[in-house]
């Protein structure tokens, strides 16, 4: 049984679909999010009573502040007890580890010159070569010149002379 494949059209299209009902979906979360909001704002923020004198106003904004106290205070402790509740989660996460054990992968032979592992080791800053023929002592063989001007080879002596009388007659 062979299966039939859909065809990239047809595949696009059910993609833009799907992608069309998932922004619906985000959409009306955000309508319900702020409906939502908006109706614990009605329900516990009443609108302040700003008729009076002066001094009645004075009591509503020393009111308004302790509240705020109140609330950033209660925000600070939620905060505070969020980080301690990770903190321990990440101990937790490192003590699950340990107790499991780090399983190590199989060590795979790579082949990499001395210098390549030096400059991924040291990072690109650091110059370090591993050219160790550099550091070597150089030791020049001493040649033993023979004398054999002293004895001369009169061909030879005829034949650079013979080469040095074209030189002048070819100009």
């Amino acid at each position: 049984m062979s299966e039939k494949k859909m065809t990239s059209s047809r595949r696009h299209h059910l993609k833009s679909l799907i992608l069309q009902i998932a922004l619906n979906w985000i959409e009306q979360g955000k309508k319900e999010v702020a409906e939502a909001k908006e109706a614990y704002i009605s329900e516990h923020c009443p609108s302040p009573d700003l008729s009076g004198d002066q001094a009645a106003l004075m009591e509503v904004c020393k009111k308004l502040h302790a509240a705020i106290d109140k609330i950033d205070d209660d925000r600070y402790d939620a905060e505070a007890k969020v980080r301690k509740a990770d903190k321990e989660i990440e101990d937790l996460k490192i003590k699950v580890v340990d107790l499991i054990g780090v399983k190590k992968p199989a060590l795979k032979k790579v082949r990499m010159s001395a210098d390549s592992m030096l400059q991924a080791l040291l990072g690109s800053k650091h110059k370090v070569t591993m050219d160790l023929r550099s550091n070597l002592k150089q030791v020049k063989k001493e040649v033993k010149e023979e004398p054999t001007e002293a004895v001369g080879d009169w061909r030879k002596n005829i034949e650079d002379k013979a080469d040095r009388k074209k030189m002048f007659e070819t100009s």
